[in-house]
């Protein structure tokens, strides 16, 4: 899990959005960049300003698949027989 803290309202926002549509999102703090799905994000009252801790799930990067299968025409060969 990834924990961190932030003040910007159009960040929090876009985390909650992610978190809502179940879509993951990428966060960057001190030259990290992590991408996986929101897990929480918590208003901390403490502070003196508007202050937001969120977790983030991260998501293992993905393995490129082939673009294509490949073609299939002998399969089709054989109709015209």
């Amino acid at each position: 899990m990834f924990t961190f803290e932030t003040s910007d309202q159009k960040e929090v926002r876009r985390f909650r959005i992610a978190q809502f549509n179940g879509r993951t999102a990428t966060a960057r703090s001190a030259g990290a960049t992590i991408t996986g799905h929101v897990r929480s994000i918590v208003e901390n009252k403490a502070s003196t300003s508007a202050a937001w801790t969120i977790t983030i799930i991260p998501e293992e990067p993905r393995v490129p698949a082939a673009l294509r299968p490949a073609p299939r025409v002998r399969s089709f060969a054989e109709d015209f027989h």
